[in-house]
């Protein structure tokens, strides 16, 4: 099974599926780690980077409490799909540094999916610089992505 972003993809593609991703954390790079693969278009439908809290809840319909959630990640996911018309919704939030944030220490992510046969969310605690727990939660989600398609 192949859990890269082109892998991700073309699976995407041979089963005529659509990805949308809404992004906190991430600010861009899970989209952007999709979208640098040729040929994305076909099954790539757009992204949601948002960062504040007010974006989460005014664009993607955000009600969870807290926004380093669980709940958080699930709504993301399901907001976006909905909003940009795709299959799948692929979503990331969590802490990436300096600072803790609602409790959470830095490291803690969750990613969020939903498909056709429903939706979930996983924790992640990752360890790094900002930048490492930013690009390990791109390929941490990208990698979830491919085990649920199959």
């Amino acid at each position: 099974m192949d859990s890269t972003a082109a892998g991700v993809l073309a699976r995407l593609r041979e089963r005529g599926e659509t990805l949308a991703c809404a992004e906190s954390l991430t600010g861009g790079g899970l989209a952007a780690a999709l979208t640098a693969v040729p040929g994305a278009s076909a099954s790539m439908r757009g992204g949601v980077v948002s960062y504040a809290t007010e974006v989460k809840r005014t664009v993607l319909g955000v009600t969870a409490e807290l926004v380093i959630s669980a709940v958080c990640a699930e709504q993301m996911a399901v907001g976006v799909r909905d909003l940009l018309g795709a299959t799948w919704g692929l979503s990331t939030t969590g802490v990436a540094g300096p600072d803790t944030q609602e409790g959470q220490p830095v490291g803690t992510v969750f990613v969020g999916v939903i498909g056709p046969a429903g939706v979930a969310a996983r924790r992640f605690s990752l360890t790094g610089s900002r930048e490492e727990i930013r690009a390990a939660t791109v390929r941490a989600a990208i990698g979830w992505l491919g085990d649920e398609l199959g």
